[in-house]
């Protein structure tokens, strides 16, 4: 049985919705770094230690989901805990509330500074062209937003789901989350997400809306040996 597409995420979107900015060498893709420092490999234990010399530069660091390639000496693997991948199977009821907004190159500075203060590890000043990006206005201001990322043949990731801090507790989040889903259920995709147990509530609002666990899936950062202070 071939592996599903949700099992390699970063993999899986680099060599089909994402191939036209996918840096590619051998078994390995990664997205620049202005987009996203994500790494994906083809399969569990691959030997590309070329290839991953010809895309990771000396002292940077990138993300990788779910698979793993074999790791060259010297190179850092640090392994984080797995995160929680959650699929929505059906329609989910839209809370009230303001008007959600497409969001696009006029909002870019608004959508960045919201990312930095409360999404700042993997939003990068391209992330927006990865996907469509929706947003909540509230007297002027970015209140909350979402995203698609990931994705592949039949699903796509909700992404950066966020509430400014000024905003907390009026159900922004759980609306966008909603909203986008049914919209990605009626173009035939299967919403999925991924978040970390490291954030119980977020979770646990998913769970409530509807959201079921698919798997944890592992997460690992891999650093190339090389001058300090080059990390991404």
């Amino acid at each position: 049985m071939p592996v599903s597409e949700l099992d390699q995420p970063f993999w899986s979107a680099l060599r089909s919705i994402h191939a036209h900015l996918a840096v590619a060498a051998d078994d390995v893709a990664r997205y620049p770094a202005e987009y996203a420092p994500f790494l994906g490999v083809a399969r569990d234990g691959a030997r590309v230690d070329a290839a991953l010399g010809s895309l990771v530069a000396p002292g940077e660091s990138v993300y990788l989901l779910g698979t793993t390639p074999k790791v060259p000496e010297g190179w850092r693997l640090e392994a984080y805990r797995p995160l929680a991948q959650m699929v929505c199977d059906a329609p989910l009821p839209v809370p009230d509330g303001p008007e959600i907004v497409p969001l696009d190159e006029r909002h870019r500075h608004d959508v960045l500074a919201l990312t930095a203060l409360v999404y700042p590890h993997y939003f990068r000043e391209r992330t927006m062209e990865m996907g469509r990006y929706f947003g909540i206005y509230e007297d002027g201001r970015l209140a909350a937003m979402i995203g698609e990322r990931l994705g592949a043949s039949g699903c796509r990731e909700m992404s950066a789901i966020c509430t400014h801090p000024d905003y907390n507790g009026r159900g922004y989040a759980r609306r966008l989350t909603a909203w986008l889903g049914n919209d990605t259920l009626q173009r035939g995709d299967l919403p999925f997400l991924h978040v970390s147990y490291e954030n119980p509530r977020a979770k646990s609002m998913y769970e409530r809306m509807g959201y079921r666990l698919r798997r944890d899936i592992g997460f690992w950062s891999l650093t190339r040996p090389g001058v300090e202070g080059m990390k991404a």
